[in-house]
């Protein structure tokens, strides 16, 4: 039975054209669903948040974060994939 959990992906870099490709190119590699994808450009610099959602039977949240680690190095960006839930934690009021 697959173990199916929420992953929140940010992603921060000078803009360029690629990114979002880029980032989702790898998530599809992945099997893993886009739910929502929000992004944002502030002044020279592109923003992405992305919540995805991640079979733990096919990938880690770990092995991921590699995944897209050379796929920023790549695209001269910064990214971070972390469960949903240490998300909400960091990032209450």
């Amino acid at each position: 039975m697959a173990k199916n959990e929420r992953v929140i992906i940010t992603v921060i870099g000078k803009d360029r054209v690629g990114i979002v490709a880029g980032i989702s190119s790898v998530l599809s590699e992945n099997g893993i669903n886009i739910i929502d994808l929000s992004s944002t450009q502030m002044h020279d610099l592109f923003v992405m948040v992305t919540l995805a959602e991640l079979d733990l039977e096919k990938i880690s949240i770990e092995l991921l974060q590699s995944e897209l680690n050379k796929k920023a190095k790549e695209l001269g960006v910064q990214v971070l994939a972390q469960h949903e839930d240490i998300f909400k934690f960091m990032h209450r009021i």
